[in-house]
């Protein structure tokens, strides 16, 4: 029985090597898989799904005015899942079409991404994944600060946290630190690191 499953975790914490990861054991045994990523990530261009450690593949990028259902429902096609990267972008008509996708297609969606954003609010995809997806699993990474577990992203610019502004600010390494909540409050960073 096919089923929607929600895998979040902070930066950091190997989310996307996972989709590459179950897309080659997929592929390996000649079942074909489909990869899909937010049209609003365009790091390494739109439409590519890329690990930090420099694994790469293209995918179908999802906009706001995509209909995953009926994609799906028009593929050639059956795949044996649906790999989907950075869901918090996901509108929450996204997130129903995919578990019609599930329910009505009998195909399996995993969907990976970041359950908060730095001012630690819920993303809307991730809002509505957490109510509509059958599983729900945490990918774990630690805080860059300390052993603890990172629960939180945060966002410095010119070595300062920053805790407001527009929820959707595309970045890396570069803007984000994985963290616990002690050091999202208090975080021991300086422009000296940068």
């Amino acid at each position: 029985m096919a089923q929607l499953f929600f895998k979040y975790g902070a930066m950091n914490s190997g989310k996307t090597i996972e989709i590459l990861k179950v897309a080659h054991n997929y592929e390996e045994q000649n079942k074909p898989v489909v990869i899909m990523t937010s049209g609003l990530d365009t790091r390494d261009g739109v439409g590519n799904v890329s690990s930090r450690i420099g694994l790469r593949r293209e995918a179908i990028p999802i906009f706001e005015s995509t209909n995953v259902y009926d994609l799906m429902k028009e593929l050639d096609y059956h795949p044996y899942c649906i790999l989907v990267d950075e869901s918090q972008f996901l509108s929450k008509h996204h997130v129903i079409e995919f578990a019609r996708i599930v329910d009505d297609l009998n195909i399996p969606v995993m969907a990976f991404g970041l359950k908060n954003d730095f001012r630690n609010e819920l993303f809307e995809g991730s809002k509505y994944l957490l109510l509509y997806a059958d599983k729900i699993e945490e990918l774990k990474t630690i805080c860059w600060f300390c052993h603890k577990k990172a629960t939180m992203n945060l966002h410095y610019v010119d070595g300062k946290p920053v805790y407001e502004g527009d929820q959707v600010q595309i970045g890396g390494n570069e803007a984000y630190y994985p963290v616990c909540r002690k050091h999202y409050f208090n975080p021991p960073i300086s422009e000296e690191e940068h």
